[in-house]
């Protein structure tokens, strides 16, 4: 049984820093793609951040770009997400995910939801102005 159990999240005012742990059991991640997606009320899930297991490639939504950042530990089957000069855009719900095809790469459109089949169960990120 795959299960994705995240960490960490809260609130934080702008400008602050939050780091979010994502840790799998009954997967490893070694040629595989990890994201992270977040979700707002009323909003579409959208694709934050992922990295490729097999070499630690990462990629980037242009709204977190050089404020993130995705790093994954495969001998602790974690994948990190750091959240620095936050903003009150940034206020979703952050959701990690796993897709289980074994692959060189992430795919092109790694942000796609639907390209990923195990998710964790969500955690509140809330930035206040």
């Amino acid at each position: 049984l795959v299960k994705l159990v995240q960490f960490g999240g809260g609130s934080v005012q702008a400008g602050g820093s939050l780091r979010l742990s994502c840790t799998a059991s009954g997967y490893t991640f070694r040629r595989n793609c990890m994201g992270w997606f977040r979700q707002a009320p009323g909003k579409e899930r959208e694709g934050v951040a992922a990295i490729y297991g097999g070499g630690g490639v990462t990629y980037y939504a242009d709204s977190v770009k050089g404020r993130f950042t995705i790093s994954l530990d495969n001998a602790k089957n974690t994948v990190y997400l750091q959240m620095n000069s936050l903003k009150p855009e940034d206020t979703a719900t952050y959701y990690c995910a796993a897709d289980s095809r074994l692959l060189g790469s992430c795919v092109v459109d790694w942000a796609r939801a639907l390209y990923y089949n195990y998710w964790g169960q969500g955690t509140q990120v809330t930035v206040s102005s």
